[in-house]
């Protein structure tokens, strides 16, 4: 298996990068708002221009000594941002960000000031001590084709769909347990919730990476790394839930807790 004072010390350089990486400037904890936009140009506080969405996508019209930057490319005036997708656009003004992206059929700005107070505040997620036992091997098994998996978000009303390739099966506590996977480069992720949720775990549920199986199918399940979605440190997110068969019976006393 694993030598266990070098997993814990791999295992806490793992934690740190993404308590990091968690702490960006413009990370989920420096969302000052989330803003839906609709076909009446409107204005926000915290970010310049007057926002609208047409059939044809996102357009700003910047104001007097109003600017924003965009791949290196100053704005002003009138801008189409065109039909954006999910991973949307950034757009720069002083030390701030704006992300403007697709949500289901409609479209969203996200300001992101390092600034924020939340971000400024923020004192860590605390964990459980990393523990061999958690560490588990599985195995993927296709679909026949990829499966479409309808997720509720965190949205009232917003669903996300997303093409799965097969789930992984593994033996916890005595049992055989299944979570459907998708696919984000070089590896797997996986929404899932437990019996631990609401009470030492995040309520809404956790994500797990696993690798990319072996030639033989074969994969190692770690749940020491189950990680917090955006949601749990920020309203202004739209995660996915966890779909329904991926709500284990075990209580997964592993991974990050509640912030």
């Amino acid at each position: 298996m694993h030598n266990g004072g070098m997993y814990a010390d791999d295992w806490s350089r793992w934690h740190d990068d993404l308590e990091r990486r968690r702490a960006d400037p413009h990370g989920s904890l420096s969302i000052t708002g989330m803003y839906w936009l609709t076909g009446t140009p409107q204005r926000f506080d915290d970010v310049p221009g007057s926002w609208a969405e047409g059939p044809d996508g996102v357009t700003v019209t910047l104001g007097p000594g109003e600017e924003l930057t965009v791949g290196g490319v100053r704005l002003t005036g009138e801008h189409h941002f065109g039909p954006v997708d999910e991973e949307g656009v950034e757009a720069a003004f002083g030390d701030a960000l704006a992300e403007i992206a697709r949500r289901g059929s409609g479209y969203i700005v996200r300001p992101r000031h390092p600034t924020n107070p939340q971000l400024l505040a923020y004192a860590g997620t605390p964990a459980y001590a990393p523990a061999e036992e958690w560490i588990v091997p599985g195995r993927f098994v296709r679909f026949g084709g990829t499966q479409e998996v309808k997720m509720g978000t965190v949205v009232d009303g917003l669903d996300d769909i997303v093409e799965s390739p097969g789930r992984v099966v593994f033996t916890l506590a005595g049992q055989e347990l299944a979570l459907t996977v998708f696919t984000e480069p070089g590896q797997f992720v996986a929404f899932f919730a437990d019996p631990t949720g609401g009470t030492t775990t995040y309520p809404a549920g956790r994500r797990l990476r696993i690798a990319e199986p072996g030639p033989d199918g074969s994969v190692v399940v770690d749940f020491n790394r189950a990680t917090n979605p955006p949601c749990a440190y920020t309203e202004f997110a739209t995660c996915a839930l966890p779909p329904a068969e991926n709500r284990l019976p075990v209580p997964i006393e592993a991974g990050e807790r509640r912030p």
